[in-house]
């Protein structure tokens, strides 16, 4: 027996380390590092101080006057990551320094150049994802205490002040609560999965929107989140303030669309519906597969790994067990209770927040009612979000009297 739990062990640990994943913080990027090779300092000191030049609109014009600086000196993932997110930081606020009136349309060659090759080499977009501004945008104040919100800070930000704060170090306290449920996918595939797990993964999905709704409100305004921070997550596909994409020069004649930064590119969340057998479908299916290309490939690969797994409702539907279908519907539940409590939330930060907006005249620098209607990612965000949730909740088993049947997989 020790001798398989030894096994178990390894194997489990080997599956850690092919999909990238921390058994602590599931998805979440272990120990960020704060600072490169010093021949890198002009873009840590861009965007260490990005909020002050995009306030005083600054940034665009240090950026012009940036030398054009090769990646080749990044030698090991973290070093990429870190890169990877300055750069992002930098080019959004250089893109919507001026608000949604004067985007940039053309991102610099030392700007675009650096950071297509590092975005090659870690297989992301050149464009800011939530793998950057949320997995790998965190420090602790304090390094010897806890990985809570008072000790917590972000590495880079945005104009916002708390809000933005708030706004990524909730979602990522979100991911933090996901990780345990990432090592039971994991099993799920080894396979190791048992009734009582569906049990211990609706508690975990209960405690992630919990997270969510205690948390949020506190630290995220809705002013500000709508009139400041949200355009500088916007991307350029799918987005009426650039409706041709963004030209990156030396890299391509034409201009690349990519979206911005949105809880559709959470390989958490996807995992959860991966391992549920939550399929989504037209177009609502074929936003959330093309956010896995904004994910780390290993985590992307986690996910089409679970998607083709033998199926865990239809063993359920084949089996007649009154305790499976209810540990697996309450799984459903939970996440259906999710998914409700982030529609309620973007219609307070995004639509009603937006009607109060236009009521009182479009901010300057602001989004104001261009994205109204559309995700930061690009979606119908309204019909978007109604379509998971709609699909999450088909998804219920309807139950059937017990038997004595096996319930263990």
């Amino acid at each position: 027996v020790e001798h398989m739990e030894t096994n178990s062990r390894e194997t489990l640990q080997a599956d850690f380390d092919t999909f990238d994943i921390s058994e602590e913080l599931g998805f979440v990027l272990e120990e960020p590092l704060t600072h490169l090779p010093d021949y890198y300092r002009v873009w840590l000191d861009l965007a260490n101080n990005l909020t002050h030049l995009i306030e005083s609109r600054k940034l665009r014009d240090l950026v012009h006057n940036m030398p054009v600086l090769s990646p080749d000196l990044l030698t090991n993932h973290r070093e990429l990551r870190l890169a990877h997110l300055s750069l992002g930081f930098i080019s959004m606020g250089y893109v919507w320094q001026e608000g949604q009136h004067a985007p940039a349309q053309i991102l610099p060659k030392a700007l675009a150049w650096p950071y297509w090759l590092v975005s090659r080499r870690l297989g992301l977009p050149p464009i800011l994802t939530y793998a950057d501004s949320v997995l790998a945008n965190w420090k602790l104040r304090d390094p010897t205490g806890d990985m809570e919100i008072r000790n917590m800070d972000l590495i880079f930000s945005f104009p916002g002040g708390e809000s933005c704060r708030g706004f990524f170090l909730v979602s990522l306290l979100v991911e933090m609560a996901a990780s345990s449920g990432i090592a039971v996918s994991i099993q799920y595939s080894l396979p190791l999965f048992h009734v009582s797990c569906f049990w211990s993964y609706s508690l975990l999905l209960s405690v992630i929107r919990k997270t969510k709704f205690v948390l949020f409100p506190d630290h995220v305004e809705p002013t500000a989140f709508h009139g400041t921070l949200r355009i500088f997550v916007s991307g350029w596909k799918d987005n009426p303030m650039l409706p041709r994409g963004l030209l990156y020069e030396g890299v391509s004649s034409e201009p690349i669309l990519l979206s911005g930064g949105s809880a559709a590119q959470s390989s958490a969340i996807q995992c959860f519906d991966a391992l549920l057998c939550i399929q989504h479908e037209d177009e609502t299916g074929a936003f959330l597969t093309r956010m896995r290309d904004y994910m780390p490939p290993a985590h992307r690969q986690l996910i089409e790994t679970l998607s083709i797994c033998p199926s865990l409702r239809d063993f359920i539907l084949s089996r007649s067990s009154s305790d499976l279908c209810q540990a697996y519907n309450s799984c459903i539940s939970a996440l259906v209770d999710l998914r409700c409590y982030h529609l309620n939330t973007v219609t307070k930060y995004v639509i009603v927040a937006g009607n109060h907006a236009r009521s009182m005249g479009c901010p300057l620098r602001g989004v104001g009612t261009a994205l109204n209607n559309t995700g930061t990612g690009g979606s119908n965000i309204m019909v978007f979000l109604k379509s998971v949730r709609n699909t999450t909740q088909k998804a219920l088993i309807l139950e059937r009297p017990s038997t004595s049947r096996e319930t263990e997989i």
